[in-house]
């Protein structure tokens, strides 16, 4: 993959717009065949998790975007211990259900340790040649 874009984000819940806007941003005109609203959606979930549960006050969360001209790749990393796993949320839950909707809307995920404290968890989307 190429060099990778990266930016850096407050913990704070405007955090995760800006997240969002960022990968936007990065990916610019590419066509995604349909998949810009799958990235979009995933990267929120990713971003609002890092918030909830994986940044200690007073830290950062990266977000990162690789782009191989086949494949989006999105990664949040966060100072965080906690391993995100999906979950079926009850019907009356209002909240929970962040994994479920990235593992059914990308086409791949998984968490990564980092060096030192943390993780990051990915996203990948199949795009096709550009």
């Amino acid at each position: 993959m190429q060099k990778p874009n990266q930016k850096q984000f407050t913990r704070h819940a405007a955090s995760v717009a800006k997240a969002r806007a960022f990968v936007v941003e990065v990916l610019g005109d590419r066509p995604l065949h349909g998949r810009l609203d799958d990235v979009r959606v995933c990267v929120s979930e990713l971003a609002a998790s890092a918030v909830r549960h994986g940044v200690p006050v007073g830290r950062q969360f990266l977000v990162r975007v690789a782009d191989d001209g086949e494949r989006v790749r999105v990664e949040v990393h966060d100072g965080g211990e906690g391993v995100p796993v999906v979950r079926p949320a009850r019907a009356l839950d209002d909240a929970g259900r962040g994994m479920v909707l990235v593992d059914g809307l990308s086409d791949a995920w998984g968490v990564e340790a980092r060096r030192g404290p943390g993780k990051a968890v990915w996203a990948e989307f199949r795009i096709g040649r550009q």
